[in-house]
């Protein structure tokens, strides 16, 4: 896994020297994507410069350095990721013809698949996770790459005879001739979501290349760079939808077979290889199937909290007793999170808030002591119904069929006239006087959360309200106007109300949070992160399983645990879905208190005229007194003022 960077200019009036400058200034902005080596190569005669900075996991000798050309010298690229199936598809190629291979890099494979197949034929066939820039020399036309579930970041912009692209948007501001200008919309999105959902970024003119597609730029003999040629090579919802209507040929047997070759080739590497172990399903399962695979004692990495609460390293540390891992573990306070801080806004290149940010990084951190790869559990939710609002959704979704719409405007109201934490209390007084388990965590926050659903009109709308963090954005940014994302435009096929969450979470959640907040967090500590369940091919086999096989009776993920119990037992794994929190609510409260008072000071906030001050205040205070947890809602705001405090300079409002 490494960082690629680009810069064009067609109106051709740099110098080699200067175009060698610009390209090494981005390499230099994510030297943390790759420490190990750096490259460029730059045709000043035709304005373009290639970038690369390499974390050396495959073929570690210089063979395997980019920018990289291929054997008949018509393409360079520069390439960030792996591909997992490198070596069938090169056996592959050596049958079809002799190749005088250079080195045994996946990247140099890559070459030689779209020499022999084109670009789209040879990703069609490729197995992993990553991004690429790609410049035909004969055709002078440049292409971008993006793997098929969008694991690898890759942003580009546009400015008339300029084009720019990279892996990191710190990369974008190390140009000081492009004009970065706020995106007030894309803000707003990001006041929803926590995060800002692709095509869109930060910043205007700047775009993210949407997952499982080209972007083909034509350069040559022009004044000015026309908008790309957008190609999907492949797509989530055919592979969804044909999946789902194909159906009842899955088994657990065969999910438990396609896992463990699947685990098997992402445990391939040059460099030590471990796993991040939550102690839920599916880290424990990924650990499992690893260590079933290998032949010494696997790495394996945990975050706790002093806060009992939120900390599930206990359940992480037993079930790695039970495999027989190599078990390192990690207890955070309010100050260690306060000490990674101020380092979010270098570590993640535009706003973004998901608080699990911060444990995830810290994990990150440890785990870079001891291997340069780690495998995660992520997706497993999404693909096999794992989280509690799938449950929730829909039982909220009936409830409310046949209620009219007064009636649902009382409940509302009636669902907020206790506080959050007075709902916890009355629901944890209950479990213990019925004897019964706790169903789901913090109960108060789903209810207030279900009283600002209730009014919904269709099931699209739900799922928005239910993943929502501001509900009505453009009050907080005065002038913003959310543009159509996924949640608008993909899976109108599924009436299924649990199917459609999970497919909507697989194409806006996975990719613009989850995926975002593991790469970056990883590869800020130069740490490689591959995710298994996301092989295509699991994904495929898992739609092809029926809803009632992954959920019943509110028991998710059922063929994940099938698999799982056979190598540990029931007892370590049976319990509420906790997830990767922090207790962000005491600590804004408490250790973070004086921080966030200074980003959220009105006085501030006023002068740089983006939030509406006097509703941040509101929530603020709010939040203070104990009467509410807003915590999600001011870490998005607090995100977003951290990161104008590094990059506001480089911004026009």
């Amino acid at each position: 896994m490494c960082g690629i960077s680009g810069y064009v200019d067609l109106s051709r009036s740099q110098s080699a020297e200067a175009l060698t400058g610009r390209i090494r200034a981005m390499n230099a902005a994510m030297l943390h994507r790759g420490p190990d080596a750096g490259g460029e190569w730059v045709d000043a005669a035709r304005g373009v410069a290639l970038g690369h900075r390499r974390l050396s996991i495959i073929d570690l000798s210089p063979a395997g350095a980019q920018p990289m050309h291929s054997a008949d010298e018509r393409y360079v690229i520069v390439f960030n990721g792996e591909i997992y199936n490198f070596p069938k598809l090169r056996a592959e190629l050596e049958q079809s013809g002799m190749i005088a291979w250079r080195g045994h890099s996946d990247t140099e494979v890559l070459l030689a698949a779209i020499v022999r197949w084109g670009v789209h034929g040879a990703l069609q066939r490729m197995e992993g996770m990553f991004a690429f820039a790609l410049y035909d020399r004969a055709e002078q036309t440049l292409t971008l790459g993006r793997d098929r579930l969008g694991e690898k970041p890759l942003y580009y912009g546009q400015w008339g005879a300029k084009l720019v692209f990279g892996s990191s948007l710190a990369s974008f501001a190390e140009n000081a001739d492009i004009p970065l200008q706020l995106d007030r919309d894309s803000l707003a999105l990001m006041m929803r979501h926590n995060y800002i959902p692709s095509p869109y970024s930060i910043y205007r003119d700047v775009a993210k290349l949407e997952p499982g597609c080209t972007a083909t730029f034509t350069l040559g003999e022009r004044d000015a760079i026309d908008a790309p040629a957008i190609a999907p090579y492949w797509s989530v919802e055919d592979d969804v939808l044909g999946a789902r209507d194909a159906g009842g040929e899955a088994t657990v047997d065969g999910l438990e077979s396609l896992l463990n070759e699947v685990i098997s080739q992402s445990m391939v590497s040059d460099v030590p290889v471990g796993a991040f172990l939550s102690g839920g399903v599916d880290s424990s399962l990924v650990t499992a199937l690893m260590q079933a695979n290998s032949a010494s004692p696997v790495n394996t990495f945990s975050i706790g909290f002093t806060e009992d609460e939120f900390s599930e390293a206990e359940y992480a540390k037993q079930v790695a007793a039970h495999l027989g891992t190599h078990h390192t573990e990690l207890y955070l306070s309010g100050q260690d999170a306060l000490d990674v801080i101020p380092q979010l806004p270098l570590i993640y290149d535009e706003p973004f808030s998901d608080s699990s940010q911060i444990p995830t990084f810290l994990v990150s951190k440890m785990a870079r002591e001891h291997v340069t790869v780690a495998l995660s559990g992520d997706g497993g939710d999404e693909l096999f119904c794992g989280y509690n609002r799938y449950l929730f959704g829909s039982q909220l979704r009936r409830r409310l069929k046949p209620l009219p719409p007064f009636a649902r405007t009382l409940a509302g109201k009636g669902l907020t006239l206790l506080s959050i934490d007075r709902w916890n209390s009355l629901y944890a007084l209950a479990a213990r006087l019925t004897g019964r388990k706790t169903g789901y965590k913090n109960i108060g926050d789903k209810l207030h959360k279900a009283a600002e659903v209730i009014q919904v009109s269709n099931d699209r709308d739900l799922y928005r309200r239910l993943v929502s963090h501001w509900k009505q954005p453009g009050l907080l940014v005065p002038g913003a106007e959310e543009p159509p994302t996924a949640l608008d435009t993909r899976f109108h096929e599924l009436d299924n109300f649990i199917e459609l969450m999970m497919a909507l979470d697989t194409v806006s959640y996975l990719p613009g949070d989850i995926l975002v907040k593991v790469d970056r967090a990883a590869m800020f500590n130069s740490l490689e992160t591959r995710v298994p369940f996301l092989n295509h091919r699991v994904l495929g086999y898992a739609w092809r399983m029926p809803l009632g096989n992954k959920l019943q009776g509110g028991n998710g993920k059922l063929p994940l645990k099938e698999i799982l119990y056979k190598h540990v037992p029931r007892q370590l794994i049976d319990r509420p879905k906790m997830g990767f929190g922090i207790p962000l609510g005491n600590w804004l409260r408490n250790e973070l208190r004086d921080w966030a008072d200074n980003l959220l000071d009105p006085a501030r906030l006023s002068e740089q005229g983006v939030f509406d001050s006097a509703l941040v205040q509101q929530y603020w205070q709010a939040h203070l007194s104990g009467k509410s947890n807003y915590q999600y809602y001011l870490w998005d705001v607090l995100m977003f003022q951290a990161w104008f405090d590094q990059y506001g300079k480089r911004v026009s409002l």
